[in-house]
């Protein structure tokens, strides 16, 4: 899930893009109202966890613009104001949650996933292919019933292989979803993430490369000869 946090103080908005990092988002930060808004409607965010009272841009402006583009994109508002009307005014511009400074993180956390969940159409919360199963609420995946020793990339992989049931996922699509905008388009980082993803997959091989295409999980067994021949790519390097 890709999260954009919207939040001029910046010592509060690298807290929180640490803590959702920890758990397995990938978070890009701006710090203006301007610039948040730039980002906001040149990327596809899941969630962005917006300031009101912001340099450059007000967030109730941000809100509402996203608001009438009709973007999927879920929208969480902070605010040092914990009126009856503020919440109102949020609500009512296009917000879908309101949260007032200051909050309990593992608050945020939960809003962001259950905003999350309604920002694109929704995947079940377990998702199963041939022995694999992956669970989204309790961050696990296991392989014919035994658990999978996942890092936070992998398992954001495997979830949008899953999720994609077949068909292609491009490197791009990967690196947007499950990275955040510093990685380097250029990066070899899917390659080897999907390297380690398959090793600890096990045999028989399910991550097949398409070439020039992206990757897709397949159970028909021509998924063997991709995982030969990066292993053999592998040793030669």
């Amino acid at each position: 899930m890709r999260v954009l946090v919207i939040e001029d103080e910046r010592q509060l908005a690298d807290a929180i893009a640490r803590g959702l990092r920890r758990h397995g988002f990938a978070v890009d930060v701006c710090n203006d109202g301007v610039s948040g808004h730039r980002e906001a409607t040149s990327t596809r965010y899941d969630v962005i966890v917006l300031d009101r009272d912001l340099p450059g841009m007000h967030g109730d402006q941000i809100c509402a613009d996203l608001s009438r583009r009709g973007l999927l994109t879920r929208v969480i508002m902070l605010t040092a104001s914990s009126t009856i009307a503020d919440r109102v005014r949020g609500l009512s511009i296009g917000a879908d949650d309101y949260l007032a400074k200051p909050f309990a993180f593992d608050e945020l956390v939960a809003r962001v996933k259950a905003l999350g969940r309604r920002a694109t159409p929704a995947a079940p919360p377990v998702l199963r292919m041939a022995d694999i199963e992956l669970d989204s609420t309790t961050h696990t995946a296991t392989r014919g019933g035994r658990r999978l020793d996942l890092t936070h990339k992998e398992f954001g992989i495997l979830h949008e292989l899953l999720k994609a049931d077949g068909a292609l996922v491009s490197t791009e699509e990967l690196l947007d979803r499950v990275w955040d905008s510093n990685a380097d388009p250029f990066t070899t980082t899917v390659r080897v993430t999907i390297r380690t993803l398959r090793r600890k997959l096990g045999d028989p091989p399910l991550v097949r490369n398409v070439p020039k295409a992206g990757y897709r999980i397949d159970t028909s067994g021509a998924a063997a000869d991709d995982a030969t021949e990066v292993e053999a790519e592998s040793a030669e390097q």
